[in-house]
């Protein structure tokens, strides 16, 4: 007798539809993780932006609530900005840190791991780089001597091809931020 058998092929490797279940769940995996690895240095200049608009607030209740005289200086090109009181606007004479008393209050943004994508672009209050506020509040440009008000103040800072602004309003000495 004669039976009629069909002969079984095997073939290895992959069908179309789990190529395509693959590269699906591999897209999906980029589509989460490519945001959330360009968005890091966004995420920096925030938190930068944060923190100096609380600083300049810092800088300007101390003023008042001490009834004295106190700056944020800036040093663009060395990435850094730090408070002081008085008329004395050097680094060495910046104020104790609130947290940390034994630290000046120097922030330093590429010695700061959490701000070291931060970049400071520009600091300018009416020509100078420093910006004092009196015991009322009142933002100072210390570019004349006397210092005379504010007429403008503007701190530009960028990270990863962001860019946000940081205003001190003429006379209130107001605070805002911009993109």
């Amino acid at each position: 007798m004669c039976r009629n058998r069909k002969l079984r092929i095997v073939q290895h490797g992959f069908t179309m539809i789990e190529l395509m279940v693959v590269l699906a769940i591999i897209a999906i995996a980029a589509a989460i993780v490519v945001p959330i690895a360009s968005s890091a240095g966004s995420m920096q200049l925030r938190a930068a932006v944060t923190m100096l608009a609380a600083d300049l607030e810092y800088a300007k209740s101390m003023s008042i609530s001490r009834g004295q005289r106190y700056s944020v200086v800036f040093d663009a090109p060395g990435e850094r900005y730090w408070i002081v009181s008085g008329d004395v606007y050097a680094v060495e004479n910046a104020i104790p840190h609130p947290l940390k008393p034994q630290s000046p209050y120097v922030v330093d943004f590429p010695n700061d791991r959490r701000l070291s994508d931060v970049e400071i672009a520009s600091a300018t209050f009416d020509g100078a780089s420093t910006v004092s506020f009196d015991y009322l509040g009142i933002p100072y440009s210390v570019a004349a001597s006397p210092a005379a008000l504010l007429n403008a103040g503007v701190i530009t800072l960028q990270a990863g091809g962001a860019t946000r602004m940081v205003r001190v309003e003429p006379v209130t000495g107001y605070i805002s931020v911009s993109n």
